[in-house]
């Protein structure tokens, strides 16, 4: 599947008109553990960063669309079930993109309960995916650390924050 450019998304659009100031995008993450344990991540190809997939929601995208359609442009995998289990919300989420623009973010986090497919490992957005141990995971942004200890507290009830 190919990627939207960041220029033709709507928050590219959206910063065509506000600039550089900050903005609130909304997006979901995937969490994807397979049989044995291990964590599926990507390594983007802006930043050279390991990440779990995610991305924005487009216009008109529902929060499950956009799910299945950033993991399946990031790793060829296509969700087929997923649980919904944290909410990321605060002011502690902001981030600058690769473009230079500032984001706070609304994430939904979403554990990955079933899929099918190939996992590719070189796409539009992405250098490399693959599955590591949780003991032997590469650097990872707090937020990514953070999203695995909410995984681990999960217990049904959804976490907010």
């Amino acid at each position: 599947m190919t990627a939207v450019p960041f220029e033709q998304s709507y928050a590219g659009i959206l910063r065509k008109h506000v600039g550089d100031q900050r903005i609130i995008t909304p997006g979901p993450r995937a969490v994807i553990v397979d049989d044995t344990g291990d964590i599926l991540l990507v390594r983007r190809s802006d930043d050279d960063t390991w990440v779990m997939p995610a991305g924005g929601l487009e216009l008109g995208e529902s929060i499950w669309d956009a799910l299945v359609r950033e993991v399946s442009e990031e790793t060829g995998l296509i969700v087929e079930s997923a649980t919904p289990i944290a909410l990321y919300t605060g002011p502690q989420y902001w981030f600058t993109n690769a473009y230079g623009g500032q984001h706070q973010m609304f994430t939904v986090v979403f554990r990955v309960d079933r899929w099918s497919g190939t996992l590719t490992t070189d796409t539009d957005e992405t250098r490399d995916a693959r599955f590591f141990p949780r003991s032997g995971l590469p650097p990872l942004r707090s937020v990514y650390r953070e999203t695995l200890a909410d995984l681990d507290a999960f217990d049904g009830t959804l976490i907010v924050k």
